[in-house]
C-alpha cells in the first residue's frame, strides 16, 4: 500500500475548481477529486494550524488534548501524568504512529513541527525532513524538490506514507512575482459586491479591512501580492488575486509530483489523501487573509481521498471532523480503534458511498478569538467569549443554505434556533468533561481565558485604540474598553 497525503495549508473548499469555483485554481487537485470521493462538509474540530493539526494527528478534539491555542498552557498536549507508560499515547495512537504499526514506513516533509516548537507532530514517522529554514513561510519550489527526490528513491517500494505539508496559500499570499497572475481578467466571487466591501471598510479588529496586516497597514516588499490594508475593489482584487494564485502556484507543483509518480509507474494504485488545516477568511466576518474565526470560513476545509478499489467519482455531504481520518485509517488496516480517539470511521462512505455522517459538529477557535459553534441542518451557530477586539456579540446565526459567507446574523430574528444550538453545544460540553482522559479537570478554553485571552489578541489593544480614533473608528474604542479593562490595566 502507498499513501501520498497532501497537507496543503489554509486552503478554502470553495477556492477549487472541484468545489464549484469559477476560477480555474486547481486542475491537478480537480483530477484527484474525479478518481475518488470529495468531501463537501468536512471541517476541522479545532482552528486554526496548531489545535487543527493536533487533532488530525491524534484523533482527538482540542479540548480533550489541551491543544487549542497558539501560545501559553493550551500550545501543548497535556502531561499525561501517573497514567504514562514508558511511552506516552503518541507513540501509539496518533495518525503516523497507527500506519507505521500497521507496516508502512512513514514519512513527512513539512516545516511545521519546527515552526509551532509542535515536536509530538513528529512521533511515529520513521523519516522527518524539516524544511523550515523559514518556519512555514516555504514556497512550493522549496518543498517540491524535497518531495520529488524522496519519491525518486523510494516510490516504487511498497508500503509507504509520504505526508508532504505546502503553505502557499498561507499569509503571506507568496507565488513568486515569475508566476504572473493567470486571474487577471476573471471577476471576484460574486458575493463580493462594493456594498458588501463598504460595510467592511467600518468593521473593527484585527486583519479587518483597514488592517489586513493584522494591526496595522504596513506591508511587505517581499509579499507584493498581499496588501497592508484594503481601500478600493482594486486592493481587493490583489488580495483574492495573491491566494488563487497561491493555491494555482501550489497545485501546479503538485502537478510535478503527479507526473513523476506516474513516470515511475506506481500513480494507479497509489492512494491520494488531500486535505488542509483550516481555511481563510476572505471578508466573512469583515475578516481578511486570516483563519480567525470558529466559523465556515476559517473551519471548513477540503477532504478528497482516492484509493484504489473503492469510490470513484463520489460526493460526500455528511458532516465530518478532520480528526475521523485517524479511525477512519484503522477501520481500513484492519485495526481496533484506540479508546482516547474522539473521531468516528467514516469508511462507509468510501467504499460504498454510505451517508455516515454526524448530526452535528462542535468547532473551536481559541488563538485570535475564543469562540466555539455548532453546525447542524442548515444553520451555523457561533458563541463568542473572547471577542478578539471584534466587537463581536454573544451569539451569532447564519444560515449557510442562503447566506454561506456569513453576511446576515439571525440571532435576533431566530431565537429558538439560538436556544437548541446553545443547548447542543452545552450538551457536548457536558459530554467532554464527563470523558476528560488523564484526570484533567480543566477547559483549556478557560486555561487561555484565565492566561489573559487568545495569542493573537493579546497585549495590544491600547495601541490599537489609538489607531482607531485615527483612521474614524473612534466609536469603537468605549465599547473595547469596556469589554476589556484587563488590557488597559496591564498597559
Amino acid at each position: 500500500m502507498r499513501i501520498l497525503c497532501l497537507d496543503l495549508d489554509t486552503l478554502r473548499p470553495d477556492h477549487l475548481g472541484c468545489y464549484g469555483y469559477h476560477r480555474n485554481t486547481s486542475p491537478n487537485l480537480d483530477w484527484i477529486a474525479s478518481q475518488g470521493v470529495r468531501f463537501e462538509n468536512y471541517y476541522c474540530s479545532d482552528a486554526p494550524c496548531l489545535p487543527s493539526r493536533a487533532a488530525l494527528m491524534t484523533g482527538r478534539f482540542g479540548i480533550h488534548s489541551g491543544v487549542v491555542g497558539h501560545g501559553g498552557t493550551a500550545a501543548d498536549p497535556r502531561l499525561e501524568g501517573r497514567p504514562r507508560g514508558f511511552r506516552d499515547s503518541s507513540a501509539t495512537a496518533n495518525l503516523p504512529a497507527l500506519l507505521r504499526r500497521c507496516g508502512l514506513r512513514t514519512a513527512s516533509i513539512s516545516p511545521f513541527a519546527d515552526r509551532h516548537s509542535a515536536w509530538w507532530f513528529n512521533a511515529g514517522f520513521n523519516e522527518v525532513m524539516d524544511i523550515a529554514a523559514r518556519k512555514g513561510e516555504e514556497s512550493a519550489e522549496e518543498i517540491t524538490p524535497v518531495a520529488l527526490d524522496w519519491l525518486g528513491r523510494n516510490a516504487k517500494q511498497d508500503n509507504w506514507f509520504l505526508h508532504i505539508n505546502y503553505w502557499d496559500p498561507h499569509t503571506p499570499y507568496r507565488a513568486p512575482a515569475a508566476f504572473g497572475n493567470p486571474f487577471a481578467a476573471d471577476p471576484l466571487p460574486a458575493w463580493l459586491t462594493d456594498e458588501v466591501f463598504q460595510k467592511h471598510l467600518q468593521a473593527v479588529g484585527p486583519h479587518t479591512a483597514r488592517e489586513v496586516n493584522m494591526y496595522d497597514d504596513r506591508e511587505s516588499p517581499d509579499y507584493p501580492r498581499q496588501p497592508g490594508a484594503l481601500h478600493t475593489l482594486a486592493d481587493l482584487r490583489r488580495l483574492i488575486d495573491g491566494y488563487d494564485c497561491g493555491i494555482r502556484h501550489m497545485d501546479d507543483h503538485i502537478g510535478r509530483l503527479l507526473a513523476a509518480l506516474k513516470r515511475q509507474g506506481v500513480l494507479d494504485d497509489l492512494a491520494i489523501i488531500v486535505t488542509a488545516d483550516h481555511g481563510e477568511n476572505l471578508g466573512e466576518l469583515g475578516i481578511y487573509a486570516e483563519h480567525a474565526t470558529a466559523d465556515h470560513a476559517t473551519c471548513r476545509i477540503p477532504m478528497i481521498i482516492r484509493w484504489p478499489g473503492m469510490k470513484q467519482g463520489h460526493v460526500d455531504r455528511g458532516l465530518h471532523y478532520n480528526l475521523d481520518l485517524l479511525p477512519t485509517l484503522a477501520e481500513q488496516f484492519a485495526t481496533p480503534p484506540n479508546r482516547l480517539w474522539d473521531g468516528q470511521s467514516y469508511l462507509p462512505a468510501l467504499r460504498t458511498g454510505a451517508d455516515c455522517g454526524r448530526g452535528q459538529l462542535v468547532l473551536s477557535q481559541c488563538a485570535h478569538v475564543c469562540q466555539r459553534a455548532v453546525r447542524f441542518g442548515d444553520w451555523l451557530y457561533l458563541r463568542t467569549i473572547h471577542d478578539g477586539y471584534h466587537l463581536f456579540p454573544q451569539e451569532m446565526l447564519f444560515n449557510l443554505a442562503t447566506d454561506p459567507h456569513e453576511q446576515h446574523d439571525l440571532a435576533a430574528a431566530r431565537p429558538a434556533v439560538c436556544a437548541d444550538a446553545a443547548r447542543r453545544l452545552l450538551n457536548w460540553h457536558d459530554e467532554m468533561m464527563r470523558t476528560m482522559p488523564f484526570g484533567y479537570e480543566a477547559d483549556p478554553l478557560w486555561t487561555v481565558i484565565r492566561e489573559g485571552g487568545p495569542e493573537h489578541a493579546r497585549g495590544r489593544l491600547p495601541a490599537y485604540c489609538q489607531r482607531l480614533a485615527a483612521t474614524g473608528r473612534g466609536w469603537a474604542v468605549a465599547e473595547l474598553k469596556r469589554r476589556h479593562p484587563d488590557e488597559f490595566a496591564r498597559g
